[in-house]
Formats: structure tokens, sequence, C-alpha cells
């Protein structure tokens, strides 16, 4: 099958499996396991921390990133649709007693920083006390510019805040702008790096910042259950990834800059601003998503299903395969017409 739905469906490459294999590894909460230090070694090292933390989730990342940064009843500025905000089940509220508040997103995957100056709360025992600044880099697929964050980092001084990325895709964002991830993480106090994305190893996430943070950090973790034994195992795959699936990423953005071009060229709608990396988003009827997603899976093609769809490229999407989906997509349309007059029995046009 040809999975379109996420980078998260990415395989662990022969090599990769090879390394995991042949890991060294302790108990980790011990902090015994060297190859999980080696890789917390190499995330600090790549984003230019002090330190840096190995969870087994994005998730559980960002929980305890926000909960390191926020006392019970205390605030953070987000994103309407960030992840840490939408698509994490509530932790930062259920969980750390955190105040979330949201503001809309602009066109650019930025949040407005006249409207973040506004929603910082007074020092008044009436507020929540903002204590932080959380932004995703990249946010569906947006890079965040480079001199966004450099203002965002000189409010975020000027008013005694602490700045977050969630970076989960953030080295998309560097190899798409040909920069280091430094350079980015240079604007932010910390920032979450998930390696099972289109880095493309089977668990984990990174959690870098200051020694004192991190330190702050591993309680939390250990709290939320995310102390792990012989982790190496891992690690190691994601020590793979960092060294051997970075600059790769470049081939998942052509790929995905190609594929938009292609469906363009068959009439498809692409959301403005097409493909800056991985991803790029298709608009269409009801009746079309619902008859377009069963006929690419009965042609061993995944996507999601929805007027608004993502399609997202990885490590295991070649262009030959993206090929095979513009030549079904063009059948399927090609027959649409058909199809519209059939019933939705689930038996489509062959």
């Amino acid at each position: 099958m040809i999975d379109l739905r996420s980078d998260t469906v990415t395989l662990p490459t022969d090599a990769m499996r090879q390394a995991m294999a042949a890991a060294e590894v302790g108990d980790d909460v011990y902090g015994d396991d060297p190859t999980v230090a080696a890789l917390e070694a190499d995330g600090a090292r790549l984003a230019a921390k002090e330190a840096a933390l190995f969870f087994p989730s994005g998730t559980q990342a960002n929980l305890v990133a926000l909960m390191t940064h926020c006392q019970r009843g205390e605030e953070y500025i987000v994103g309407q649709k960030a992840h840490n905000y939408l698509f994490e089940a509530g932790g930062a509220a259920v969980l750390g007693s955190i105040q979330p508040q949201p503001l809309d997103f602009a066109d650019d995957a930025t949040l407005p920083l006249d409207k973040v100056a506004a929603a910082i709360k007074p020092d008044d025992f009436h507020f929540a006390r903002t204590r932080l600044l959380s932004l995703e880099n990249t946010h569906n697929g947006k890079v965040v510019p480079q001199d966004y964050l450099r203002q965002a980092w000189a409010l975020t001084r000027e008013r005694r805040l602490a700045l977050h990325i969630d970076g989960a895709r953030v080295f998309n964002a560097a190899v798409a702008q040909g920069i280091a991830l430094s350079e980015i993480s240079q604007y932010c106090d910390t920032l979450t790096i998930c390696l099972s994305k289109g880095l493309g190893a089977p668990v984990g996430s990174l959690l870098c910042g200051s020694e004192d943070y991190i330190a702050r950090a591993r309680r939390w973790r250990k709290m939320v259950g995310g102390g792990m034994r012989q982790a190496g195992i891992l690690a190691a795959g994601a020590r793979y990834a960092l060294a051997h699936h970075v600059t790769r990423l470049q081939e998942d953005h052509d790929n995905a800059r190609w594929l938009a071009q292609q469906l363009a060229q068959l009439g498809v709608d692409i959301v403005a601003p097409g493909a800056q990396t991985n991803m790029l988003f298709i608009r269409q009827s009801a009746d079309l998503a619902a008859r377009l997603t069963p006929w690419m899976r009965d042609h061993g093609i995944i996507i999601a299903s929805g007027t608004l769809t993502r399609l997202v490229t990885h490590l295991n999407v070649s262009r030959q395969d993206l090929e095979k989906v513009v030549d079904r997509w063009r059948e399927f349309l090609a027959h649409h017409d058909k199809l519209a007059a059939a019933p939705l029995t689930g038996v489509y046009f062959q």
C-alpha cells in the first residue's frame, strides 16, 4: 500500500533495524543506558542546547515541556490548531492544570505578535499568570519564517515569558530553508524534536533545553510514566535517523511539490501555498471525497478522507509510487461521472 496519510507511518529501514539490534543498552532510569545518553547528547548538540531528554512520544514530550514551564493555574499562549492544544487530549489542562490561551494562526503559520502581546495577562490576581508562548514549526507543512521567530524571541524576552517550539517536524523546516537546526533553536528556550515522523525512527521524541530545565523535566517524565529501561534499542534507531535521514527530507519536499504540480494539472484544487515541505492539502466536494478515498484504497493507495485532505510524503513513498498515485487519480476523475451515478454501496469502478 502507498500510504499518504502521514509521515508517522514510516517503517524502519533495514540498516536502522540492524543498528537497533546491535545497540548497547542499560537501565536508563538509573542513567545507565549509553545509547540513550549518546542520543540525548546528539540532540542537544544539534539544537545548541545544554541538554536533552528522550521520550517515548511527542505528546508526552510536549506535555512535560509545558508542565516544566508552567505551574498549576498558570497559562500558555498557543495556536487554536496547534498540536499541543488541539490534538493531545487536553493533557496540559487535565494533567498539568495549565490554562491554554489559544489564538488563531495567520496564513503563514505564525501567531500574530500584536495578538500575542494583547493576550498576555496583567499582573492581577484575577488572572492566570501567562508564562509561556508555544509555537509550532512546521505547522501544517508551513515553515515559520526566521524573522518572525526573531521577533517572537524579542517579545518574550521583553515580557518575561519562556518560548517553546513544538518541533515535531522542525528538521523539515531547517532543510527547507537550507539552515542548521541551531539557527531555528536559537530563538527558543526549549523545543521538542519528533524522531518518528519524517526522520523514520519507529519511536521517540527529544526535549531540548538548559541543564536545569531538563533536570526538572526528568522528574515530570518519571511522574507521567516516561521512564524507560533498556531504551537504547529505541535510541539506536533514533540516532541512525539523525545521522542518515535529515538531509534526505529534501526528497520528500521535492516529491510533495511534484505531486502538487501533477494534481493541479488534473484540476485538483491545491490549497495555497502548495507544498513548502512534505505536506500539501487539497479541497474537494463531500461527494468526491466519499468516493475517492475507498476507490484509492481498492487500488493500493491510502489517503485521508474529507473535503480538506492532507497528503504527506515520506521515506516510504518514492517518486515511482507517486506516479502511480497520479495515474490512479487520473483514472478516478475520468470515470467520476459514472461513479457519481452509482449508489455508495462499497462497489466501485475497477
